[in-house]
Formats: structure tokens, sequence, C-alpha cells
């Protein structure tokens, strides 16, 4: 791939600006809910599941340079270079869960890297190993129209990857990691309380996904299936493959105990699994991929170790260091090690006294704050500012998809007026 060309003021003045003044909608609503419904086969399916959920789609793009979204791509590869690294994985592996030990082959399918656009380029504030909204993304890219010449380039520029096409490749090339041949027969999309999750609609795509592709595929309660005879069973049938959009990583839960047992008797191809998480996810890595002194005692390049600039210092809340992260709290943003959905997050200078007694002995993380970027949005026809956090889908170090989320508060959220899942026009 060619390197993308360095980001000018030039180049970024031009999204600035797009992002701070181009008002045009190009979400075609019914287009969407047309395109959705012809995915599923049902009719209603936008009244049922998209209607009551009025923010999960803005209805605007995010404007992003070209070579910043070179630079997430190079930070994306530093960071998996990172994890092969026998150092690394020795030091993420040793707090890890028992179940992340074992390595039966598969990388994780839709990884998630999380960017802001800070001032000094992107800043990697999360990795997650089952990252939520690809197939809803994908559909929303397709139902964007052209409301200006800006708008009208970036739709022409060629994808570089059928997503529907990749995402195929890349189950196949998980079962495949685990020595299975052929295709799977049955595939559960696991989750607790499915019907009740916010993206449940995404489960209901990726089901039809799979059944276009030759694939059975059932949505279960993680606590549905069982497992009898060497077969992990979901309705008394069959299960080859599980994706995975659990938040019980470590599969610890007694409740996911049938699950949990397939998956260390190598029964079922488990993706993304706890090893993956471990290896990933877990935010005290973050400390691990800041840490260029211990990275490079492991070896990792110089080159390495200038993409993964795009990290921000993190470091782990201890006792020790407890009193000095007090004082420096407005310049840090605290997150929980085993942590997702942006759950029990504190911005530092918005932590109180009692949620400090509470952050020192839960197991947190200090990260160096990175302002995400602005996205003005108009809003019963008044101007208003939503931030942006930039999701890359990635599968093995490809990219999948691009997309955002425009939102307000300390993190991202689905309840902002204006706000929810944004495609993204690469300038």
């Amino acid at each position: 791939m060619d390197a993308p060309a360095p980001v000018t003021s030039e180049t970024r003045t031009i999204s600035e600006v797009l992002n701070r003044e181009c008002f045009c909608i190009t979400l075609d609503r019914d287009a969407l809910c047309q395109a959705l419904e012809r995915e599923v086969g049902d009719p209603e399916f936008c009244r049922t599941f998209i209607g009551p959920k009025t923010h999960l789609f803005s209805n605007v793009p995010v404007f992003l340079p070209e070579a910043s979204v070179g630079e997430m791509l190079r930070t994306v590869h530093a960071v998996e270079a990172a994890t092969r690294l026998p150092g690394y994985r020795d030091a993420a592996l040793s707090r890890a869960p028992a179940t992340a030990r074992h390595d039966f082959g598969p990388v994780g399918a839709f990884m998630g890297y999380d960017f802001h656009l800070a001032a000094e380029g992107p800043r990697l504030i999360e990795v997650n190993t089952n990252a939520g909204g690809g197939f809803l993304n994908a559909l929303l890219a397709k139902a964007q129209r052209a409301c200006c010449k800006e708008v009208e380039v970036a739709l022409g520029r060629p994808q570089a990857d059928d997503f529907e096409a990749a995402v195929m490749r890349m189950f196949q090339h998980e079962w495949e990691l685990q020595k299975r041949q052929g295709i799977p027969r049955r595939i559960a999309i696991v989750d607790d309380r499915p019907a009740e999750q916010y993206l449940y609609p995404e489960f209901l795509l990726a089901q039809r996904f799979f059944q276009k592709n030759g694939i059975d595929a059932v949505i279960v309660d993680g606590n549905q299936l069982r497992y009898a005879r060497g077969e992990l069973l979901a309705n008394h049938q069959p299960i080859d493959l599980v994706y995975n959009r659990l938040v019980d990583f470590s599969l610890g839960s007694p409740e996911h105990g049938d699950l949990r047992d397939a998956y260390l008797d190598g029964a079922v191809v488990v993706t993304p699994n706890p090893r993956v998480h471990a290896l990933y996810a877990d935010k005290r890595n973050l400390a691990l991929l800041s840490d260029h002194a211990a990275l490079r005692s492991w070896g990792a390049s110089p080159s390495i170790l200038a993409d993964l600039a795009g990290v921000p210092h993190t470091v782990l809340v201890t006792p020790e260091n407890a009193q000095e992260l007090w004082r420096a709290r407005k310049s840090l943003f605290f997150k929980p090690a085993g942590g997702y959905g942006s759950k029990a997050v504190y911005r530092g200078d918005k932590v109180t006294t009692g949620v400090w007694a509470e952050i020192t002995r839960a197991g947190y993380v200090a990260q160096d704050f990175a302002a995400p970027s602005e996205r003005m949005v108009k809003v019963d026809g008044c101007p208003e500012a939503r931030k942006t956090d930039v999701r890359l889908y990635v599968y093995n170090g490809d990219v999948l998809l691009t997309a955002a989320r425009l939102y307000q508060g300390q993190t991202t959220n689905f309840r902002t007026p204006g706000g929810g899942f944004a495609p993204v026009f690469v300038i």
C-alpha cells in the first residue's frame, strides 16, 4: 500500500471546515429502511426495531483527512505487531484469567479500534474485541446521498473491499484457524438477553447475512447453551461457531459454564474469545502499549514505537501512585480494566472524592486525556457541537469499515439529538 500523503494544514483545514460548516443532510432514511428491510426480509423491521431508537443514526457524515486515516491504520498495525512480541504476551497473559491461556488459533472477529482526532493527530483511546455496529454502519454508508461537491467526491471513491465479502472471509478464516474444514453448518450469535440489547437489530442483520451465505444461524442467550456429548447445543441443535457478543470476556460467569466448557474442550470455535480480549482489549494493555521502554526491551522496532505514539500514555492506578494521579486528574481519563461500552469511565475533572475512592480500589487505568474533535450538527434549526469518536472495524490488520459516532457528554452514547452512528467521508 502506498504511504498516504502527510496531513497538511490544507487537508486538515478542509475537513475541519466541512465538519464545522457543512450542515447538509446526507442520510436517505427511506433508502436505509428499505435496505434494512430487504436484508432481513421483514417489511416491519424499521418500524419495530429502528424507529424507537431515535438517535441510532446521525443525519450527517464526518469528514476526515486521508492522511489521518493512514495514521490510524499505522497505529493499528503497530498494536498488532506489539501483541506478537513474546514479552508483551507474557505480560498481558500473566494477569489474564485461565480461559485466556488457551490458544485455539482464532485472532478475533470484528476488532474495534476507537480513535479521537486530537489536535496533535489521531489518538487510540481503546481497543474492543466485540465491537458492535459493523453491519448497521455498512448499510448506513450505502444510504448516503450527495449534497455538495465534497460529498459527491467522497461517495465516488471506490471501496477498498466489499464489506460482506470481507466479513464472510473473516469468519471463514476464523473457522480454518481452528483447523476446521469446509464451512460451519450452524453459527450462534450469542449475548445475554439478546432481544433486550440496544443493538439487537444488528443481530438480526448478522443472522440473515449468515443465512444468505449458506450457513444456518440462530440468536441465542448465552445461558441457554448446553454442552453434551462433545457438542455445544442451542435448542437441541449443534453449534459449530459462536459469534461472541457477550461482555463476560473470560466466560467466567456460572451461567456461561456450558459455553466455557465447550470452548476449553475445543468443541466449538468462539470468536472473539477470552485470549483475544486478554491480549488486546483489557484496558491495562494500554499501559503496555504506551510504555516504550518495556516495548523496546521486548524487541519492538523503532518504526513500531514511532507508530505507537498514537496511544496516549496510560498507567495502572495503584496505592503507590494514587495521590499523584489525584493531583493530575484534570488531564486524565479513568477507565476500569475490564470495562466496556463506556460504563464506569470518568473524565478526571469530573471526579469527586467519592468516585475517586471507587477508582482506587476497583482496578482502573489512568489515560492522558485526548480531546475528541467536534462535528457541528443542526438540532431544531440551531447549530450544536457534537463530539466525534472514530472506529476502525478491523480483522487481522485489515480494515473492514470506518465509521464514527457523534455524541454529547463524557462518553459515546445513543441518547444525543443529532448524534449516533455516522459515515466517514475521507478528504
